[in-house]
């Protein structure tokens, strides 16, 4: 283990034992694990549904294997992805290998929070816009990897994104002419 991840892992044990504001920041770090270099698309190979990023050739960009610490009301960027045949989601859902239609509440969780599959099939309850929605954990947006053809030729996802379905987007009661990100909370249901 790096010296560095040692002494976060102290910082965390002693924060979590001493308590108070200072404890909240720091749980909720979690540092850049590496980067990936970005490679141009081969023509036609970058599904930019939903305004999706393609790579972008010799870019560097930011790979994470953690997350920030899941509490009760958890701070996460929500995106729009399309889980249907075809979509910008690229193959089908990590969790069952699968297709998800737009019009189900379902999201794929950044690497961290998605955890080795274990938030396969739970629900999670997503508040943004003043609304709330509960969504089955359906996939991972993988933070570890990005810009080859297994991710469609996409940046690896941020370490903070809850990639949600149309039918979530709706449920908050976000106009489309509005769908791409917004600063929402989300906790297990």
């Amino acid at each position: 283990m790096k010296r560095s991840n040692i002494l976060v892992c102290a910082l965390v044990l002693l924060v979590s034992l001493v308590g108070g504001d200072c404890a909240r920041i720091a749980i909720q770090s979690c540092q850049m694990s590496g980067k990936v270099r970005g490679t141009k698309p081969p023509p036609g190979q970058c599904n930019k549904e939903n305004d999706s990023d393609c790579c972008k050739q010799g870019q560097l960009y930011p790979v994470y294997k953690c997350s920030p610490q899941v509490t009760g009301s958890t701070k996460a960027i929500l995106t729009i992805n399309s889980f249907q045949k075809g979509g910008d989601g690229g193959g089908p859902s990590e969790c069952d290998n699968h297709y998800h239609s737009d019009d189900t509440p379902v999201v794929a969780l950044s690497t961290g929070w998605f955890n080795h599959l274990q938030r396969c099939f739970h629900n999670i309850t997503i508040s943004g816009n003043g609304h709330s929605v509960v969504a089955m954990v359906v996939d991972e947006c993988d933070s570890t990897a990005g810009c080859d053809k297994d991710h469609d030729y996409q940046p690896p996802c941020r370490n903070n994104i809850v990639d949600a379905s149309k039918a979530v987007w709706k449920a908050l009661g976000v106009d489309e002419s509005n769908w791409g990100e917004l600063d929402i909370t989300w906790s297990d249901a």
